[in-house]
């Protein structure tokens, strides 16, 4: 067992943060900094008007956005948890810990996002934080979550023997490359898909900065998982590889039924079918990722889905307010 990886690290002192060895990390940590923003940047005017409208809407697109405020609000919370109470103690190296932090704050940043979107709609709260218990489709996919981090949340775990470094890879995979690789997908597309026709726009932009900030942890997720496997080969075992295929293959399930519940009748050329299959073809990605073999084959349904996790787009300041931005210093005009 390695002692001088980035988990069990017995030698560098966790304050000590120079020199660093995973450059990786500290790149995923400025593009995060690159990436900043709040949600009370974005107007929501228009999607006041939009949702308060008796027929700018129709109930199939009223369903699709509560069911997606409905899972999300507490899904980030978890997110956030996971984040802060088990996967920052067992990860010892000082950059990767800078970077969960950041991380940590950015899940801060999604779960305000969801208080703004509710406080400012004027919707039930009771009702959209309960929907992981009331509606079977969201309840399984936190469900099934949580299963996946069992080990993360038990305070007496620890990753000192090859066999509970595989029980740590198995949930590094759950929370990095199942939940928030998989599970988020379907929602993000469904709600970019409105935004694509001019409705509800700002809580479009939200999901779409959600789903930038949500491409890097995966990033970083999957780089920390294939820096364990080749720091502890032993643990990357073909029982574990065809588990942890298993374990995918559910997750593509789950999100393809909550895709149907949450749009069972589609929208303008748009359908659960089609959602079903960008899962598949995320799926394979992350598969791809983490050095397994795809199983879908399924070619990418929506093609404009790839736009919105470009870091490097900027507003035109007399068009409107510039919330898609970088640092001040780089931009370039």
């Amino acid at each position: 067992m390695v002692i001088k990886g980035i988990i069990n690290n017995s030698i560098i002192d966790p304050n000590k943060i120079l020199p660093m060895r995973y450059l990786w990390a500290r790149q995923h940590y400025k593009d995060g900094v690159a990436n900043n923003w709040t949600p009370e940047e974005i107007s929501m005017q228009k999607d006041v008007e939009q949702w308060r409208s008796t027929t700018f809407l129709s109930d199939v697109e009223r369903r699709l956005i509560l069911w997606n405020l409905g899972f999300f609000s507490t899904a980030e919370s978890l997110t956030a948890n996971n984040i802060v109470l088990t996967v920052y103690r067992h990860i010892t190296n000082p950059e990767c810990r800078q970077y969960l932090l950041r991380q940590a704050y950015e899940e801060a940043v999604h779960t305000d996002t969801f208080i703004y979107c509710c406080d400012t709609l004027g919707l039930d709260p009771d009702y959209i934080y309960g929907m992981y218990e009331s509606i079977p489709s969201i309840k399984a996919k936190d469900e099934f979550v949580v299963s996946l981090t069992q080990s993360l949340l038990d305070p007496t775990f620890t990753t000192n023997s090859p066999e509970n470094i595989q029980r740590f890879l198995r949930d590094l995979i759950g929370f990095y490359v199942i939940m928030e690789g998989i599970l988020f997908y379907a929602g993000f597309a469904m709600m970019l898909a409105l935004r694509r026709q001019n409705k509800m726009v700002g809580i479009g932009q939200q999901f779409e900065y959600i789903m930038r900030d949500e491409s890097i942890h995966l990033a970083f997720g999957c780089d920390l998982i294939n820096t364990i496997k080749e720091e502890n080969p032993l643990v990357w075992t073909p029982e574990f590889k065809r588990e942890i295929s298993s374990l995918i293959e559910r997750a593509v399930e789950l999100e393809k039924s909550y895709a149907c519940d949450a749009c069972p009748q589609g929208m303008l050329g748009i359908n659960a079918i089609q959602f079903g299959e960008y899962v598949e073809y995320i799926a394979d990605r992350r598969l791809e990722r983490i050095d397994l073999p795809k199983v879908y084959g399924t070619s990418n349904p929506f093609m404009w889905m790839s736009q919105s996790t470009d870091l490097s787009k900027e507003k035109n300041f007399f068009e409107t307010r510039v919330t898609e931005y970088q640092t001040a210093g780089s931009l370039e005009w």
